[in-house]
């Protein structure tokens, strides 16, 4: 046969397996808007290699193959790309005017300077420097266990300033 012919009884055989295609995409996605795409990707796809299948092989495991690989390469991306997700507002987060970001570090920093010097120096080594309770210890020259307490009720005091009640361990950072 020539191979136009053969061509066009491929193309042939392709549609009639249409039904089976459909089945087949059920067992990746449950909605049928996704079924058709997948469906008419994978047509797509086989129509434009139909000079790759070869005579003698199962072409609906061709078919089936190529869905596959479809829906692998649109899983893949989909991990990877988020469709809509950057246009849409419901997504937007509501930001706090800068003001009251001010406001607020306004009166923390109050309530900071109001602390006992003592207390303010472990709160500000450890928890504003970053250095550990040890290093905060050592730098004080008294116990681990004074540094922690001291910290801990600068905390406290800190967050009874600002109206806060602490439970949630954020220091008023909501």
């Amino acid at each position: 046969m020539p191979e136009h012919v053969v061509h066009e009884h491929l193309q042939v055989e392709v549609l009639t397996l249409v039904p089976a295609l459909r089945s087949f995409a059920r067992r990746f996605y449950p909605n049928a808007s996704d079924i058709d795409d997948l469906v008419q990707e994978t047509l797509l796809r086989a129509f434009a290699n139909l000079d790759k299948f070869r005579p003698g092989t199962s072409l609906k495991s061709w078919m089936f193959t190529i869905m596959r690989n479809t829906f692998c390469t649109r899983y893949g991306q989909g991990k990877r790309e988020f469709v809509g997700i950057e246009d849409c507002a419901s997504l937007n987060r509501a930001i706090d005017a800068p003001q009251e970001w001010s406001i607020r570090a306004q009166e923390f920093h109050r309530a900071l300077v109001s602390l006992p010097a003592h207390y303010r120096d472990a709160f500000e080594t450890v928890l504003m420097r970053g250095e550990s309770y040890e290093e905060a210890a050592s730098r004080c020259d008294c116990p681990i266990g004074t540094i922690k307490s001291r910290v801990n009720r600068a905390r406290s005091a800190i967050l009874k300033s600002l109206g806060e009640d602490g439970v949630d361990g954020t220091m008023g950072i909501h």
